[in-house]
């Protein structure tokens, strides 16, 4: 497997560009989320109708998660149909029993039985801490946003910004959202597409404090002027003068998932996955930290083949395609984010330091 040209790429980076999880063929992607008096959060469900092969890589030292040791590599399942992500800390969990609940009325899950409408869906997920910024703690995601979530899955589907699971998330005194990337590695029948979902709720900040511009960009931004540069900056302070504990209710985490149609094992992505992490070391600052529950996901639809030479060469090259992948979305989410919650976003501050 070679790298390759994507024509549709941003000229500052060939083979990189703003893109979407869905751009890996056989991927859904849907979202639920409700603002309004009281309510600002949301779930977002990655899923296939055929399943995928998945790993995951947990750090920081808040995580919220259920059902990743599953992906643990020898473990016995070995197919799943769908991650949730959700807003509502460990109550937002929940979302995922309504993913399940969609997943056995379709009827996919692992089959334990021979009557085939008996499944168990194996739904892992991960959360974000976003409780009280619609204005009522007690108002988070359930079984039901994960249901409408699910319902809503299409192939079709590129929303960033504000929604879904990235619906209520700040990052580093910014508002923070949803955000993607994706890129093709390889010509004709051997084309790979690695792409990235990011949900940046992050305690660090994805902003170099020099330039006002994030640290990873697809060079499509316009540098800042000195005084929106300065605001954007003091905003970015600001968030580091409040106490610096979980008491302060400043907890945050970033989720990834990762998409590929290559063809890789369950140990196979769990290394896509531990190396992605990479990713958001790059795009933001500090990462990994207590007050995060850093988490990527690895999902793989399994259509292309790896025909190099080296099956470890082509496996480092997915990699670091999915760290590229995963750094430039945690940007996007950044950029494309509404202000809320306090947070002034990107494109307030900087005025032309937009897209285009």
């Amino acid at each position: 497997m070679s790298t390759g040209a994507r024509s549709d790429a941003p000229a500052a980076s060939p083979r990189l560009g703003v893109g979407s999880v869905t751009d890996v063929p056989g991927v859904l992607l849907g979202h639920h989320q409700r603002t309004g008096p009281g309510w600002r959060t949301g779930t977002t469900v990655v899923m296939s109708r055929t399943g995928f092969t998945a790993g995951v890589d947990v750090r920081g030292g808040g995580p919220g998660t259920r059902e990743t040791d599953a992906l643990r590599p020898g473990n016995l399942v070995s197919t799943i149909h769908a991650v949730c992500l959700s807003g509502g800390s460990a109550y937002g969990l929940a979302a995922a029993d309504g993913v399940v609940a969609r997943l056995e009325q379709l009827g996919l899950g692992h089959p334990v039985g021979a009557d085939p409408a008996h499944v168990v869906p194996v739904v892992p997920a991960a959360v974000i801490f976003d409780l009280g910024r619609g204005g009522r703690f007690e108002n988070r995601p359930d079984a039901g946003f994960g249901t409408r979530a699910t319902r809503r899955v299409s192939a079709r589907n590129a929303a960033r910004g504000s929604i879904g699971a990235g619906t209520g998330a700040i990052s580093g005194g910014l508002a923070g959202g949803i955000g993607s990337a994706s890129m093709v590695i390889g010509e004709d029948a051997d084309r790979v597409t690695v792409a990235a979902l990011a949900v940046v709720n992050s305690h660090g900040s994805v902003i170099d404090e020099d330039t006002g511009l994030p640290r990873v960009h697809d060079g499509s931004l316009t540098t800042p002027s000195a005084t929106r540069r300065r605001a954007l900056v003091e905003a970015v302070r600001r968030s580091r003068r409040g106490p610096n504990d979980p008491a302060s209710g400043e907890l945050n985490t970033t989720l990834v998932i990762v998409t590929t149609d290559a063809v890789i094992d369950g140990t196979e992505a769990t290394r896509i996955a531990t190396v992605a992490q990479d990713g958001l070391a790059r795009a933001i600052r500090p990462v990994h930290s207590l007050f995060d529950g850093d988490t990527v996901f690895t999902l793989s639809t399994g259509r292309v083949p790896l025909t190099g030479e080296s099956r470890p060469g082509d496996l480092n090259l997915l990699s670091a395609a999915a760290a590229d992948c995963a750094a430039l979305a945690c940007t996007d989410a950044v950029i494309s984010a509404e202000a809320h919650s306090g947070a002034p976003s990107y494109t307030e501050l900087t005025g032309r330091a937009t897209r285009g």
